[in-house]
């Protein structure tokens, strides 16, 4: 799966997660991190995923298909990756220093030290579908019957529309512990990066402003910020609580 197909940028980091993986003790092609890993730069190398490529005529059709992703989320064949827990096998995430949706400061830390789950994308979107917001809010349910604390936290990739002002509500109607974050561009630059977060203007839409594609990860973060694992979004909620639960009980 490191050949041709995939650009040279995502067969390095694919080489380099099987390799690190087998280092790390995931044996065999049923190991939780190379899958996560390959999966995950599989959806590196279509961003449109991260808006599901869909445009929609009016806000009505929109919320529609929003409502749809959060009631039947996508399920992948095997929704439970067996194997075990390891530690990424490369670098990933980092420091950042951004302004919460209530205009407080905050960092890659969780205040209450609870695992995270991480995204890049909007808030104010109006006709791009959004399925991995809905989807963290349901894994943060999913975790909190099951005794773990998370907290589901966006990063803007549209910071003139997200603001502190208009992240609230929109957050709020996917889940009431969604944490919305925004900065300046140095401080949001440093975030994309720690990430690997490519923003793209694609579209310029009279009635709804600037549209972007970006990634489509999910990131799960531990209590002090450190990266633990990528969720791509063709897992599903049941898989993400399970592999968010084995590292919450590894921690």
């Amino acid at each position: 799966m490191t050949g041709p197909l995939l650009p040279a940028r995502l067969r390095g980091v694919v080489g380099r997660a099987a390799v690190g993986a087998r280092e790390a003790g995931a044996v065999g092609p049923g190991g939780l991190a190379p899958r996560l890993a390959l999966a995950a730069a599989l959806v590196a190398a279509a961003p449109g995923w991260g808006h599901n490529g869909v445009i929609h005529g009016t806000p009505e059709e929109a919320e529609r298909h929003r409502t749809e992703a959060r009631d039947a989320p996508p399920v992948l064949a095997d929704p439970a990756p067996a194997g075990p827990v390891t530690a990424l096998p490369f670098e990933l995430g980092g420091p950042y220093e951004l302004v919460d949706h209530e205009g407080r400061a905050r960092t890659q830390a969780d205040p209450e030290g609870h695992l995270q789950l991480l995204f890049f994308g909007y808030a104010n979107c109006p006709s791009i579908c959004a399925v991995a917001m809905p989807m963290m809010g349901q894994v943060v349910d999913a975790l909190a019957a099951r005794g773990v604390e998370a907290t589901p936290v966006m990063i803007t990739v549209d910071p003139e529309r997200d603001t502190t002002e208009t992240m609230a509500a929109p957050l709020a109607e996917i889940h009431a512990d969604f944490v919305g974050l925004t900065g300046n561009a140095d401080a949001l630059d440093a975030a994309y990066d720690a990430f690997g977060i490519e923003r793209t203007l694609v579209a310029e839409l009279p009635e709804h402003g600037p549209i972007y594609a970006h990634g489509g990860h999910v990131f799960l973060l531990d209590g002090e910020g450190e990266t633990l694992t990528i969720l791509p979004p063709v897992l599903s909620v049941e898989a993400m609580t399970d592999v968010a639960m084995r590292y919450a009980e590894t921690g």
